[in-house]
């Protein structure tokens, strides 16, 4: 059985062994960065922190022996001010010869600013071994991000933003960084990409304001312009299932692409709905699959030093009975819940979490 909370101090050297499978901006494989990440998540699931400031990291573990298999996180404001969300935005320009007789489609790439920010998800891991497995972790840590805006709604922008990893190089390098960035830059694909999480003045400084034409680069690098790599179809897949669109715009350092959405249209969001907890035991044979959040209040955090989890996830089998749902005695100790507190469920459809 496997059960999704909120990140401990205690979670870095498993989250550190998730990270390796990944190693993105999101989600380094680095331990200070992961610790200061933790730190920051803790923070926020207690509002502890700025709204905007806030980073929710959510780690799936074996509830057997409470190892960290899975993670996904959530950041409350990628872009602001100090630090603005940087893209480039990708469009077609089309140039049209009389005399010759030649029509040509130009893509063209500028670099974009925004200064008021966007939610955005990601930092999705999962162990190689529990893949595919027949509980659809992935799809789990997947959907307890819009579980979370759902239940916290005030807390989050307008507009979700998702950052897909691109095709990358067998040495992780980019190819369209190769080509651009580092000629902008002087600097490597993996030294800007750590100085970027700290510091963007480089980019705003160095990168050129004019329109760059695709055309006037290699077809190898025009072809990853844009293009999901091998190990995210799947969450593009998903993505796309719930209401998420590509927004004809890349990272600027990887060519990989922005697939946005307005948080109250996502399915997963308007999925998620309250119950109460009933007494009794269900009877399994006639309950539903759904994905059961409870959470513990913040102000509570203090009674226990903040041992115990702030949040609780997992999905289960449950009965639903008008405003509540009736829960087996196995979960509810799982999810720390007795008769008359609130959970929140979300329908385990196929089709939206796998």
């Amino acid at each position: 059985m496997f059960l999704i909370r909120d990140a401990r101090p205690t979670d870095l050297d498993d989250l550190r062994e998730v990270a390796t499978h990944l190693d993105s901006v999101n989600l380094p494989d680095d331990r200070d960065r992961l610790s200061a990440l933790i730190t920051a998540s803790r923070e926020s699931f207690a509002a502890r922190c700025d709204v905007a400031d806030r980073k929710f990291v959510f780690v799936l573990t074996d509830a057997d022996c409470g190892r960290v298999v899975g993670c996904s996180v959530v950041f409350a404001q990628h872009g602001s001010r100090r630090a603005p969300h940087v893209y480039f935005d990708v469009r077609e320009e089309e140039r049209y010869s009389q005399t010759l007789d030649r029509h040509f489609v130009h893509r063209v790439l500028r670099i974009g600013y925004n200064y008021k920010g966007l939610t955005e998800i990601g930092g999705l891991a999962l162990i190689p071994a529990l893949r595919r497995h027949p509980e659809r972790l992935g799809g789990l840590l997947f959907a307890v991000r819009f579980m979370y805006l759902a239940l916290h709604r005030e807390l989050f922008r307008d507009e979700v933003l998702s950052e897909l990893m691109p095709p990358l190089e067998p040495d992780g390098t980019s190819l369209l960084w190769e080509a651009l960035g580092r000629r902008f830059t002087g600097l490597s694909y993996q030294e800007a990409d750590r100085l970027s999480h700290e510091n963007k003045e480089f980019i705003r400084t160095l990168f050129p304001e004019e329109p760059i034409y695709a055309t006037l680069l290699s077809r190898e690098v025009q072809d990853v312009i844009g293009q999901v790599g091998p190990a995210t179809k799947g969450v593009e897949a998903m993505l796309r299932r719930i209401g998420f669109e590509y927004a004809k715009r890349i990272d600027p350092f990887d060519g990989g692409p922005h697939f946005q959405a307005r948080i109250d249209d996502v399915a997963l969001v308007r999925g998620t709905r309250r119950f109460q907890v009933a007494d009794g035991v269900p009877t399994l044979v006639e309950g539903s699959r759904f994905l059961v959040a409870a959470e513990r209040a913040a102000t509570r955090a203090a009674e226990d030093g903040g041992a115990a989890p702030l949040f609780r996830a997992m999905a289960t089998t449950v009965v639903l009975d008008g405003d509540r749902v009736r829960l087996s005695a196995k979960d509810c100790a799982l999810l720390s819940v007795t008769a008359g507190d609130e959970v929140a469920c979300l329908p385990l459809d196929k089709s939206r979490t796998s």
